[in-house]
């Protein structure tokens, strides 16, 4: 089992940074995934970033490629996800994510653990 504990995120103005941690503890397995979603109001869940545990591959959505950096910090069991030119459409609820196997690290459904959420807006 993979248990997720969130912080960071808030308020802030566009053009500035935020930074998540997720806490993750039992992501043992060698193709086990960590995922950041959101979900703004109306809307679907939507990957955003990703990286595998042991490897340290990492995936991006199109529309945070080259603002948001997710990394992992294997000693600490936590992943951390550098949002930096946020801007009024990343304003959602942010969600990290646990997937044991690695299966699709973009999918949503791929992913069987998840965190509380985080509320991030991004005013203009």
């Amino acid at each position: 089992q993979v248990q997720l504990v969130e912080s960071g995120g808030g308020l802030v103005q566009a053009g500035g940074s935020l930074r998540f941690s997720c806490a993750a503890s039992g992501c043992t397995f060698s193709r086990c995934t960590m995922g950041w979603f959101r979900q703004a109001p109306g809307k679907e869940r939507e990957f955003v970033a990703a990286i595998t545990w042991s490897v340290g591959s990492t995936y991006y959505a199109d529309s945070v490629k080259g603002r948001f950096t997710i990394s992992r910090d294997n000693a600490k069991n936590t992943v951390y996800l550098q949002m930096n030119s946020l801007k009024p459409e990343d304003t959602a609820i942010y969600y990290c994510a646990g997937d044991l196997y690695g299966s699709s690290p973009a999918t949503p459904n791929a992913y069987d653990y998840w965190g509380q959420g985080t509320q991030v807006t991004v005013s203009s």
